[in-house]
């Protein structure tokens, strides 16, 4: 596999999708685009005040966006909302990309979720009903951050991609 493939870093709110994007994104020479910068730049605001202010639909919206118009371009490491996984458009054009779940237990995604003031107030285990089935369908390699750092992330990546610099310790 080339680094030329998009990379999409799927996964609950927490689990690290922006960290490890912008190393993976580093390492394969690829811009970086994450779903909160582009919710920022576009529409003024993070996913909490967007969805206070507009709706959860209209925010899912927007997150579904933010994935389409990033696979349509160059290749890029996209570091997507998990809202975006129950858009069936979304899901298939993943298909052009090495899609990657970073995962953890719930009780580490809450307490991650706590530490930031711009995610909404949502219970991953609720998430995880909701969602898990899509990530199933839709991941090329589920990297578990409860143990690996972002770096192990990378060299994962890296290494499953069939890419040098997959091997750092």
């Amino acid at each position: 596999m080339a680094k030329n493939k998009p990379v999409v870093m799927i996964g609950l709110m927490g689990s690290g999708k922006t960290t490890s994007g912008r190393l993976v994104a580093a390492a394969l020479g690829l811009p970086f685009t994450d779903s909160d910068q582009y919710l920022q730049d576009r529409y003024g605001a993070t996913s909490a005040p967007i969805a206070a202010r507009e709706g959860k639909e209209t925010l899912h919206r927007y997150e579904a966006e933010h994935v389409l118009e990033g696979l349509a371009g160059e290749p890029k490491v996209i570091a997507a909302a998990a809202s975006t996984l129950e858009n069936p458009e979304v899901r298939a054009a993943m298909g052009r990309a090495f899609v990657v779940w970073v995962d953890a237990k719930d009780d580490v995604l809450a307490q991650r979720m706590r530490t930031s003031d711009h995610r909404p107030d949502y219970d991953p285990a609720t998430m995880r009903a909701r969602r898990e089935h899509y990530f199933h369908e839709v991941a090329d390699l589920i990297c578990d951050v409860g143990v690996l750092s972002p770096e192990q992330v990378r060299d994962e990546v890296l290494r499953q991609m069939g890419l040098p610099g997959g091997d750092h310790t």
